[in-house]
């Protein structure tokens, strides 16, 4: 009879461990075959040029530039948000998912009034890719207004 006291516990764990041991290995597994998708299936956003010069911009003028892009990976690219440190420089971006070679523009469109002097701004492109924000950088040399 103590025996089987004694067997019971030892069932009993058995009975515990080896369903958590078989939960941690297969989920492991998955993780690993999930990661293997997740690299083949990245999206890489590629940009022609990531800085603009606006060079001389008379007070009050808004000037605009594009900055072409494109998704150069094998996955599907989101532009989760565009954010400027200003809110002088408007951006616009396309808000549908850009499959893999496919093409895109980011518009940037500056305000320049009541700023004089040199401007430097920075936009972060935010997206589904693993090498995370990409800045793009815009200035201008802002002049006063013309008289007359």
């Amino acid at each position: 009879m103590n025996q089987q006291v004694n067997s019971f516990p030892k069932f009993r764990i058995a009975g515990v461990f080896l369903p958590i041991l078989f939960l941690i290995v297969t989920g492991s597994i998955k993780a690993q075959d999930t990661s293997v998708d997740t690299v083949s299936t990245v999206a890489i956003l590629l940009f022609d040029h990531e800085d603009h010069d606006f060079g001389d911009v008379y007070e009050g003028e808004k000037v605009e530039h594009i900055f072409s892009f494109k998704n150069t990976g094998s996955g599907t690219l989101v532009i989760q948000n565009v954010i400027s440190t200003c809110g002088c420089t408007a951006p616009e971006w396309p808000r549908e998912p850009i499959e893999a070679g496919v093409e895109g523009k980011i518009r940037i469109v500056f305000n320049s009034r009541g700023k004089i002097g040199r401007q430097n701004k920075v936009i972060s492109v935010r997206s589904n890719t693993r090498a995370g924000d990409v800045l793009l950088f815009i200035t201008a040399m802002v002049l006063p207004k013309k008289k007359g």
